[in-house]
């Protein structure tokens, strides 16, 4: 339930912050004074008066925009100052996405997300259950020489993704796999013991980690989705291919949250089922 200041309090709380704008962005009482339109004794009677009573709704207006706060900030209804601009751009961002195996800004999001689930739709299949055989087939033609470099550099994070005490509940496409276990599409020209060492790889995760570990495949031609990561409650990112788009607000990771869980509602293969698709798709490379 939400605490109701008594007014006494608000008016100190509102005291003691718009004093805090002030020396933060070195505002005289005098230049804020003129800045909202007021008399330099109003200003003054704002910051050393004991009444209970606030000032109206346009000084407090003024000085939130003229000190870039929130006026919310200022009444104490928030404890957070940033103006409401502010709060959507840190809510929403943009950012390069190198193609590397673990790159700064995913491993920096999965240590803020420490502890929390973490939901994970790969764009073909997640890096962290890749065998290192299959990363230097993939990512050769792009790294080239420091490809070596780059997996062993990547192998300790990814490690620590493993063991950071967060849950993984993964959604994977269904064709992604049999293309892998054919060689088709994506895979076409990946050496056929690779790909049978890299789905012996995911069957032996599964039955190791699970239920910290959860797989499952869905139809991506009932119901598509875009590569996405959603970091716990409060951070979710969908892949774009050059780019990360974050989102932090509430509503928008509780949206795509609920887009994951009817992914894995309606997927082909539950987690449960997975180990025997994996094995059917492993036998099958054997047999030719």
């Amino acid at each position: 339930m939400t605490e109701i200041l008594d007014k006494r309090d608000r008016a100190e709380l509102f005291r003691t912050r718009l004093a805090t704008a002030m020396d933060t962005g070195d505002i005289t009482q005098s230049a804020l004074a003129r800045a909202i339109g007021v008399d330099r004794s109003t200003v003054s009677q704002l910051l050393k008066s004991e009444a209970a009573r606030l000032p109206n709704a346009q000084v407090v207006g003024e000085s939130a925009r003229v000190l870039g706060v929130s006026a919310d900030w200022l009444l104490g209804l928030t404890d957070r100052p940033e103006l409401a601009a502010d709060l959507m751009a840190s809510a929403l961002t943009f950012t390069e996405a190198p193609r590397a195996l673990v790159d700064e800004q995913i491993f920096n999001w999965h240590r803020e997300s420490e502890g929390y689930k973490i939901r994970h739709v790969p764009a073909g299949l997640p890096d962290m259950l890749k065998t290192r055989e299959f990363l230097e087939w993939e990512y050769s033609p792009h790294l080239g020489r420091t490809t070596a470099q780059a997996i062993g550099a990547s192998e300790d994070r990814l490690e620590w993704m493993r063991g950071a005490g967060s849950d993984y509940e993964i959604a994977v496409p269904l064709h992604e796999l049999h293309a892998m276990a054919k060689g088709h599409g994506y895979y076409e020209g990946l050496p056929s013991q690779i790909r049978h060492a890299q789905l012996t790889r995911l069957l032996e995760l599964h039955d190791q980690l699970y239920p910290t570990l959860r797989l499952h495949a869905f139809d991506a031609r009932k119901l598509y989705s875009a590569p996405v990561t959603i970091f716990g409650p409060k951070l979710a990112v969908i892949y774009l291919g050059r780019n990360y788009l974050a989102f932090r607000d509430r509503e928008r990771v509780q949206a795509i949250t609920l887009h994951f869980d009817g992914l894995v509602r309606e997927a082909e293969l539950s987690s449960r089922d997975m180990p025997a698709l994996l094995e059917k798709l492993v036998n099958s490379i054997d047999e030719k």
